[in-house]
């Protein structure tokens, strides 16, 4: 399929390349928004205090212009699980209801952007990354 380039397609084209001016490194700002990272490990704590640990780390993340939170769980293999039949003792308790607490919670999710599983060298399946979004200033 050949399509005509139009005329004024064709002089903006020709004026870009004549001119001086640069065009934006959108790769160099991605890096630059993701430079203020925290890390925060759960291992040890109960799954209310977890709760409550996560609900204060991410509103204080927020308000301090922290982009992107890692959160260790751990992979649960050294969870205490067996001695409740109530619980899987296949899954760990923090790897899967943490994450799920945050995606019930509306009030936490208006402050975050994207969560997903972290990369290996942050802890892999033992991890996940919160990307926050950016407050508004009033």
């Amino acid at each position: 399929m050949i399509k005509k380039i139009s005329d004024r397609d064709i002089k903006d084209w020709e004026n870009f390349l004549s001119s001086d001016e640069t065009l934006q490194d959108k790769d160099r700002n991605l890096k630059k928004n993701f430079k203020k990272t925290q890390s925060f490990d759960l291992h040890g704590f109960s799954l209310s205090d977890a709760n409550k640990k996560i609900n204060e780390l991410i509103e204080n993340s927020y308000e301090n212009g922290i982009s992107k939170l890692i959160i260790v769980t751990g992979k649960g293999i050294h969870s205490q699980n067996e001695k409740d039949p109530y619980v899987s003792k296949d899954l760990g308790i923090l790897k899967y209801s943490v994450p799920e607490y945050i995606k019930n919670n509306n009030y936490l999710m208006s402050m975050i952007n994207e969560i997903k599983d972290a990369n290996i060298n942050d802890g892999g399946s033992g991890a996940f990354y919160i990307f926050l979004k950016k407050k508004l200033k009033k």
